[in-house]
């Protein structure tokens, strides 16, 4: 009975972990690739840039999509479409070489289909808790964990892959890993996760996407989660797509940068394991603020450029202060919206933070090869803790541990 309980959570999250590889090694090579081939940070933030853009309209729809076609099918549909524009990469550069302006429109294309997997399987997630009957905060804690597991494990793999067969090539193991999450996703067998009922599926696209939009607007809090988390992607995402691999191309050194990057996610797993542990016993608002002002002085530690050794000390540590944040995010945001509005919520929210990413990786690349990975690191550094004092004087930010409000009248509640 009890492996009933659990086999929808574990499908799903099986499905995320695989997910996950995909993109951790997307996450790797392409920087990589730029950086190869072009010496440029700036490349490497331009087409950082570029696959980040799509994903501001990408997000802002897909949890509409998610809505009117049901969450498995858009899980299955966007891993296919993933894993194929993957392939398109070193298939291209077989065919007819690869500069700048092709790897940019390549990343772009890829980074179309992915955050409709993403809503679709954070959606299904809370129902799939309740079949396990587990807290939603400790399962949100156990999802990030495992999505970070397999940053842990990708990265690692992508810097292994590239020394042996080279950046391009290396793609076609996301496609793999893409095709073997849409396999599992399909086997996900909880009532959300089909097509939606009639009565609760939005009519049309536009006025479902405006219904979303609305709910995040009327919610001071919901605003607050919007902001801040995409701020901190702004200041965060240069780091591992631009500043890192700027600095380890210089030494010729892919294996480091794989190593650093899974310590940066073994930090993660153990921070939001261990906010799942602690979860019931403290303050939500308490752990947001004190976790992103430590996070800040763990990245102006990164910023001294120490010894290999220390700096994967110190990447282990800003993963452990991150792991809380987005658990804590998560279950807020899921606890406030009723069910029939959450993919479009998880959407919308998500495409905040993807919104900040390409102001992010077009200020870092400049400022790394003008002034050197050092000040980029210094400055978002700064960033952070700018960020750190603003969540703890944020009025709205205290509601973190309002009770929470599951149902029809979440909306309502949120207000």
């Amino acid at each position: 009975m009890t492996r009933l309980r659990l086999a929808p959570l574990v499908t799903l999250e099986t499905s995320t972990f695989a997910s996950g590889v995909g993109n951790g090694i997307v996450a790797v090579a392409f920087p990589w690739l730029v950086l190869e081939r072009t010496g440029s940070a700036t490349a490497a933030g331009l087409v950082a840039a570029a696959g980040a853009v799509p994903l501001v309209l990408s997000s802002l729809l897909s949890g509409t999509v998610v809505d009117l076609v049901g969450r498995r099918r858009t899980a299955i549909g966007a891993d296919v479409l993933s894993g194929l524009s993957a392939a398109a990469v070193p298939l291209t550069d077989a065919v007819v070489g690869l500069d700048v302006p092709t790897i940019a429109l390549l990343a772009a294309l890829g980074a179309v289909f992915d955050p409709a997997g993403f809503s679709a399987r954070e959606a299904m997630l809370p129902e799939c808790a309740r079949a396990a009957r587990l807290r939603l905060d400790r399962v949100n804690s156990v999802h990030t964990a495992l999505f970070s597991v397999s940053f842990l494990i990708a990265p690692g793999l992508g810097g292994l892959l590239i020394a042996l067969v080279g950046a391009s090539t290396t793609l076609y193991a996301t496609t793999v890993a893409f095709a073997v999450s849409a396999v599992v996703v399909a086997f996900v067998r909880v009532s959300s996760a089909g097509r939606p009922d009639h009565h609760d599926a939005p009519t049309t696209m536009l006025a479902a996407t405006r219904e979303g939009i609305a709910v995040v607007f009327r919610s001071p809090l919901l605003r607050a989660l919007a902001v801040v988390p995409a701020v901190a992607v702004m200041a965060w995402f240069p780091v591992e797509a631009v500043m890192l691999p700027a600095f380890f191309v210089e030494q010729d050194a892919p294996e480091r940068l794989g190593a650093l990057l899974a310590a940066l996610s073994g930090g993660v797993v153990a921070g939001s394991l261990g906010y799942g542990l602690i979860a019931p016993r403290v303050s939500r608002h308490r752990v947001f603020v004190v976790t992103l002002g430590l996070l800040a002085a763990a990245v102006l530690g990164l910023a001294q450029l120490p010894q290999f050794g220390a700096m994967l000390v110190l990447g282990f540590a800003a993963g452990l202060f991150y792991g809380p944040v987005e658990p804590v995010s998560n279950v807020t945001v899921q606890e406030m919206t009723p069910e029939r509005l959450r993919g479009r919520v998880v959407g919308i929210m998500t495409s905040t933070a993807y919104a900040a990413g390409p102001v992010g990786f077009l200020l870092a690349g400049p400022v790394v090869d003008a002034y050197g990975v050092q000040t980029a690191f210094l400055g978002t550094a700064g960033l952070l803790v700018l960020l750190a004092v603003g969540s703890a004087l944020a009025p709205s930010l205290r509601r973190l541990d309002d009770p929470p409000a599951v149902g029809p009248d979440a909306v309502s509640r949120a207000e």
